[in-house]
């Protein structure tokens, strides 16, 4: 039986309610007239928000036992062709949701889109659905519905919302993204094809794992099309160049939604499809992934500390980090994986944080350029010092949250990518160099007359600031929450890897469940009887 089975099945269809919610609300709102100012975001908000705490109810009712998919719902959708609307949630997709379910009513509740309401609210709350649509699917099909809806709120955020070049990025965006989704698409028809034996055509992803019926060189060219489509939606390097230029020119609620969802849709789409689906050809292209991630995080630093834009360094910075996600990936061991899941959280605050911060400094200044911009400091204390949590948090100081994911990732990779991890480690001390460096010449020094006249910080932005300042603190301090859903699922990917393939954990990261006692404690146990009967 498959590690992946079934837990729990849900008789509401909560997840489908999760998916539901925002788009209803979108349509609410395309179909009200735009003379009621004011009433398109709050439904935003409302529709938003209450997808957020169906988001928050599934976690708190997640078995944190369980490593298989809980809150599962399963209709036939096109059932000739093996479609159907599956969904369901496990420990590596649950916090991803609940980040999803919370960072859009943050977003539309606390930043201005600067006009046009109506349409911002409608297209964001589409690109919410789109996401948890992503998330939860179990059927590749239905998969790649969702994977292709977000693309079209998140071009129209671009191209509407944001700066002076907003046209061209956001074409270069969709171009890049549409290319490595059509390449996924055929990879995708072709293994459905080539896997339907006695069981006939199915997307479903469970059983499609399960039959394993490739080829191992076919396996392998599909694996390779899978990983290159989400490859470009990390993205990773030298595939990435959509992304800076989409970060700087879109507007600050899209560059919030774009670090904190949309990048993990191709992190979480290695994770759930390529290692699940294919595991022979994960293991075989493992050292090229991992070195494709090194290069990323030293690449990334290494041109983040030369830019001369705030926003397009924080945008460089993504690409660092999410290198350190597929290190972690690709390591194959629990810590190592589980560390990637919860990085893709920690991504999602600290870089989100940044964007805002960015945002609220470009509306003070007009200016994102740090060579004018001097002694911040002196004019915004409070400003700067929630500048330099956020900062630190995407550092990986020990105490916030980035260094729990990361100190994960590289403890875990260590076991089996020595070297690599040894590489990447020097990210480390770069993502260090160009954030403080960028802080000082943008908070300290010698201030002009313009920056002495920079505004404070206030009270609804710092209360805008607030849940991502205390998911910094709670996630640095205490993970465990969260790692003890991950792990469980992570461990059975793990052992789904050893099964099809001969890939083997390191022993000292085998995890022994609770409830069965290992052959140490079989031992003492019967040493202690021995001395009893004596």
């Amino acid at each position: 039986m498959t590690m992946f089975a079934s837990s729990a099945t849900s008789s509401m269809p909560i997840l489908t309610w999760l998916i539901l919610l925002p788009a209803v609300g979108a349509a609410l709102i395309a179909i009200l007239p735009k003379s009621m100012p004011g009433l398109h975001r709050q439904l935003g908000v409302l529709f938003s928000g209450g997808a957020a705490g169906l988001s928050i109810y599934v976690a708190t009712q997640f078995d944190t036992h369980s490593s298989g998919f809980q809150f599962e719902t399963i209709q036939e959708w096109i059932p000739t062709l093996g479609i159907s609307w599956h969904v369901g949630v496990d420990g590596i997709s649950l916090w991803l949701v609940v980040l999803t379910g919370l960072i859009f009513p943050i977003v539309l509740a606390g930043i201005d889109p600067h006009g046009d309401e109506k349409s911002y609210t409608a297209w964001m709350l589409m690109l919410q659905a789109g996401s948890f649509g992503a998330f939860l699917a179990l059927d590749l099909f239905m998969f790649f519905v969702f994977f292709e809806i977000v693309l079209v709120p998140m071009y129209m955020l671009i191209s509407g919302w944001g700066y002076a070049d907003r046209k061209y990025a956001a074409t270069k965006f969709f171009l890049y993204t549409m290319f490595g989704s059509a390449l996924m698409l055929v990879a995708m028809l072709t293994l459905v094809s080539l896997s339907a034996g006695d069981g006939g055509l199915t997307f479903d992803l469970v059983a499609l794992a399960e039959r394993q019926a490739l080829g191992v060189n076919t396996a392998r060219w599909l694996f390779l099309a899978f990983a290159f489509a989400f490859a470009i939606k990390v993205p990773v390097a030298p595939i990435h160049t959509w992304l800076p230029d989409a970060h700087t020119q879109a507007p600050t609620g899209g560059s919030v939604i774009l670090a904190a969802v949309m990048l993990k849709l191709g992190t979480y789409g290695l994770l759930r499809f390529g290692l699940y689906l294919f595991p022979e050809a994960s293991v075989h292209f493992a050292p090229l992934l991992v070195t494709v991630g090194v290069i990323g995080i030293i690449y990334g630093a290494i041109v983040a500390t030369v830019q001369g834009d705030l926003k397009r360094l924080v945008a460089y910075s993504s690409v660092a980090h999410m290198g350190f996600i597929v290190l972690g990936t690709f390591a194959f061991t629990t810590q190592g994986i589980s560390g990637s899941v919860l990085q893709m959280v920690n991504h999602g605050v600290s870089t989100g944080a940044l964007f805002i911060l960015v945002g609220m400094l470009y509306e003070r200044r007009k200016t994102r350029a740090i060579d004018e911009l001097s002694g911040i400091q002196k004019a915004a204390p409070i400003f700067a010092a929630v500048f330099t949590v956020s900062m630190l948090s995407s550092v990986g100081l020990p105490g916030l949250n980035g260094f729990a994911g990361e100190f994960l990732i590289l403890i875990g990779s260590f076991e089996t990518r020595r070297w690599w991890t040894v590489v990447a480690a020097a990210g480390v001390i770069l993502a260090a160099l160009y954030l403080l460096w960028a802080y000082q010449r943008v908070f300290h020094g010698e201030p002009t007359d313009a920056d002495l006249e920079t505004p404070e910080m206030r009270g609804s932005e710092a209360l805008l600031m607030l849940p991502f300042i205390a998911a910094m603190v709670f996630l640095g301090v205490y993970p465990q929450p969260l790692l003890e859903r991950i792990e469980p699922s992570v461990d059975a990917l793990v052992t789904h890897l050893e099964e099809h393939t001969d890939y083997e954990r390191p022993e000292d990261v085998v995890i022994v469940p609770s409830d069965e006692p290992d052959s140490s404690d079989e031992h003492v146990d019967e040493s202690e009887s021995e001395e009893e009967d004596h």
